[in-house]
């Protein structure tokens, strides 16, 4: 499970604070997909990057599978990162001079793995995903949506238990978008990976059992109907 408690995050602008985070408080339960929604500029993004280690709350407490993560030291928060994490964003940041296969190869090399195994790995994930004839093609030769399967791909190619995903199908169309997010529904009944995803798209929002809306820097739990007053459906 995922503990969140009094979770604050101040910024310095032109030496004034801004308070973006205030007292935030949730929990995500193992296997959960969740979304969170909220107008643009409320903190989604930070929310997620905390959530994922990738920065640090000014106070409060964030609690993954019962350790206090931000307790460790910066080694400890790294294997953490790299090991139980995955990752997905709106751009794929793909390397281009590598294939699809190598590029989703990547965290398992970083990890360790043989080449071998880290083939394996790869090209097991990259099959789940529908790309079992894009191994060898270079990231510019993919289509969006192909790019952001590789994207998901990498994110979960080593099994990690939890997937953050930021407006995963934010640059795709209408339907390569259902298409992504069918996958990463498909992936979540698959391995029980718990999913938390960044989105104003209603649509995707809805489908989730809840959401977490953020307002006034402070959590709301969302069932779907209460969706289009936490900015779901708007641009930004």
């Amino acid at each position: 499970m995922i503990a969140v408690k009094g979770l604050r995050k101040t910024y310095s602008n032109n030496g004034l604070a801004v308070e973006v985070l205030k007292d935030l408080n949730c929990k995500v339960y193992p296997g959960e997909i969740i979304g969170v929604v909220g107008a643009s500029g409320v903190g989604k993004t930070t929310f997620l990057h905390i959530l994922g280690t990738l920065d640090r709350p000014t106070a409060g407490s964030v609690m993954h599978f019962g350790e206090n993560v931000f307790s460790w030291s910066d080694a400890g928060i790294s294997r953490f990162r790299n090991d139980e994490l995955g990752f997905v964003f709106q751009f794929h940041y793909l390397l281009s001079e590598f294939t699809a296969l190598e590029n989703v190869m990547m965290p398992c090399l970083m990890a360790g793995e043989s080449w071998a195994r880290s083939s394996e790995m790869a090209e097991e994930i990259l099959v789940d995903l529908g790309l079992q004839e894009r191994f060898m093609h270079r990231i510019g030769r993919l289509s969006g949506g192909e790019q952001q399967r590789v994207a998901l791909a990498r994110a979960m190619v080593r099994k990690p238990r939890l997937l953050l995903a930021d407006e995963p199908t934010g640059n795709l169309d209408e339907r390569t978008g259902n298409r992504v997010a069918d996958l990463i529904f498909e992936l979540n009944r698959r391995y029980g990976t718990t999913v938390i995803i960044v989105t104003h798209n209603l649509d995707l929002a809805g489908r989730m059992g809840r959401s977490i809306g953020l307002k006034d820097g402070r959590t709301f739990d969302l069932e779907p109907s209460q969706l289009k007053g936490f900015g779901v459906g708007q641009d930004g």
